[in-house]
């Protein structure tokens, strides 16, 4: 068998070289080409479905919020897994798809899905989809410290500045923010005021809703300029 190759390729000179030539230039392009990387992503394409529910138990929301979504999202086209985990006040439902399909496209099917769960939620209930980024992507860490300034206030620098430049850095999918005090505006109330005066908590929030915020008025004419009128609510 051996000696035939031989034979045919003596034979057969240039067709010999000109397959030897084209194997070696897919080589060297395949070389040039092939991504590599310490640590391969070698993950699955997955979707992660997060929402939030504030102060439930976790089998509550194991009820109300897991099981219905991941009975809507097992019917998403070539999805492989869909598993569901319920936490104090938390629901995350992961949606692996098939190896090959796009991210994109598999985003874009989980929230036409989700659209057609939402009705069987609790009110004020929203899912909302995990940031798009790989299952083994980078994690960086890094501390805001500050003598002159107290926990709150270094909390408020990172989310309202630090992050929204961070966020402009190519192929970060993602800001997360942890530790410090969270900026808030607390209403303490008294339950037995609320009970002497028949109010109940639902009137005390639309209330509260309805003096945060800026009122638009028209305009007032005075020696030929034109003033805006406006009532200022906002809580600051």
């Amino acid at each position: 068998m051996l000696q035939a190759l031989i034979a045919w390729s003596l034979r057969n000179v240039l067709i010999v070289l000109v397959t030897t030539a084209g194997i070696t230039i897919a080589g060297v392009y395949a070389l040039l080409h092939t991504p590599v990387d310490a640590l391969p992503d070698l993950s699955d394409v997955q979707v992660i479905v997060y929402t939030d529910y504030s102060g439930q138990a976790p089998q509550v929301v194991e009820d109300q919020l897991t099981y219905p979504l991941s009975s809507a999202l097992l019917s998403v086209p070539r999805a492989r897994v869909v598993r569901g985990l319920s936490f104090f006040g938390a629901s995350f439902v992961y949606v692996i798809f098939e190896d090959g399909t796009d991210i994109y496209w598999a985003r874009s099917r989980v929230l036409e899905y989700l659209d057609t769960v939402k009705g069987k939620l609790p009110p004020g209930v929203a899912p909302t989809l995990g940031p798009d980024a790989s299952g083994v992507g980078w994690v960086y860490q890094y501390a805001l410290s500050g003598e002159q300034h107290d926990l709150g206030e270094l909390r408020s620098l990172q989310d309202w500045y630090l992050r929204y430049q961070l966020a402009q850095t190519p192929n970060v999918a993602e800001i997360a923010s942890v530790g410090g005090f969270v900026k808030q505006y607390q209403v303490s109330v008294d339950p037995q005021r609320l009970q002497a005066f028949d109010i109940g908590l639902d009137a005390v929030k639309q209330a509260i809703r309805a003096a945060n915020r800026d009122v638009g008025a028209r305009v007032i004419e005075m020696a030929e300029h034109e003033y805006m009128v406006r009532g200022k609510g906002y809580l600051r």
